[in-house]
């Protein structure tokens, strides 16, 4: 039996586009059985969209499909992981369906794990930085941040757009954190890995749904799920502190003791209220944040809710078992 590429791409509020990336899937599907001589199956997951997204992907949808709809909208982590459970697939491509990842680099991609059997997974990697200048120096930043003290790296500017060989696929099921953090649980879960450069594609239409609030927030999530460094800046923040503030108490003891000057009363001691008080509340802040972490993992809730499957021609392969 011919080996089978199942493409899982999830989506939410994406009817605008749909007609557009099933044209792109077909040419993809088209291209993968010339080169490869492999079947395809679209695995497409309705993240809890509002505008009938998926039934316009039922109707155009051709050859073996399934649209996974989740009960609501659980974040595109946790679509990706959907996407995954449903897949069973000798090789897995995950893309988005807003037509930013093109054609060419996801037949690149797959070429190269074709060809390279020692490589277990291939992913893009983004070359143009979107933006202003202030925004790619704190993704750097960022990158440099949470990579530091661990034993693996979390690639920069690498996100979903990846193929993987099936047993990767599986391995990435096993992990069930609930606050999901994709690029670090890929990099997390190791394996042979090798980057493809990418400029991405524009927009089919419609607006990106990242706002920067949602970015920030993406990125503190990362940081509480990977990495203990904003709790040891904070705690060296407040080590620096106390040092300032005994050298200051020690100036203020000399200046009394030998030059007669009087204390500072009121400024100082509002200085002092002000900068160790913020400080206590920014700790509190972040260790709250981690502690929310434990307390959504320790509930055990699932990662989503299925509504239901819609299906398309089935190829006849029994899934392995998980």
């Amino acid at each position: 039996m011919a080996e089978m590429l199942d493409i899982i791409a999830p989506f939410f509020n994406e009817a605008e586009s749909a007609i557009a990336f099933v044209g792109l899937l077909a040419r993809l599907e088209v291209a993968v059985a010339e080169r490869f001589g492999m079947t395809v199956r679209k695995i497409l997951v309705d993240d809890g969209s509002r505008d009938g997204s998926a039934e316009t992907f039922a109707t155009a949808l051709s050859g073996s499909w399934e649209i996974v709809r989740l009960s609501r909208n659980f974040g595109k982590e946790a679509a990706v992981l959907a996407g995954l459970d449903h897949s069973r697939g000798d090789m897995v491509l995950i893309m988005d369906s807003d037509l930013q990842h093109s054609l060419d680099i996801s037949l690149k991609m797959i070429a190269e794990l074709v060809e390279n059997p020692q490589i277990d997974v291939v992913y893009a990697q983004n070359d143009r930085r979107e933006g202003s200048w202030r925004r790619s120096q704190l993704a750097r930043l960022f990158y440099r941040l949470i990579n530091s003290s661990q034993r693996f790296d979390i690639p920069e500017n690498a996100g979903d757009f990846r193929v993987m060989r099936g047993a990767v696929a599986r391995a990435l099921t096993s992990v069930r954190d609930k606050r999901r953090f994709n690029k670090g649980l890929f990099a997390w879960a190791g394996f042979r890995q090798k980057a493809v450069l990418y400029s991405p594609e524009n927009r089919a239409s419609g607006t990106s749904k990242w706002t920067r609030f949602n970015l920030i927030a993406f990125s503190l999530e990362g940081f509480t799920s990977f990495s203990v460094i904003p709790l040891r800046v904070i705690s060296l923040i407040g080590l620096l502190a106390a040092f300032a503030g005994l050298a200051y108490g020690v100036k203020v003891l000399f200046e009394v003791l030998f030059y007669g000057i009087a204390v500072p009363g009121y400024p100082s001691i509002m200085v002092a209220v002000v900068l160790f008080g913020g400080l206590n509340l920014a700790l509190l802040g972040l260790i709250g944040e981690y502690v929310w972490v434990t307390l959504s993992e320790s509930k055990d809730r699932p990662v989503y809710i299925v509504r239901d499957v819609l299906h398309g021609n089935a190829i006849k392969q029994v899934a392995p078992d998980r």
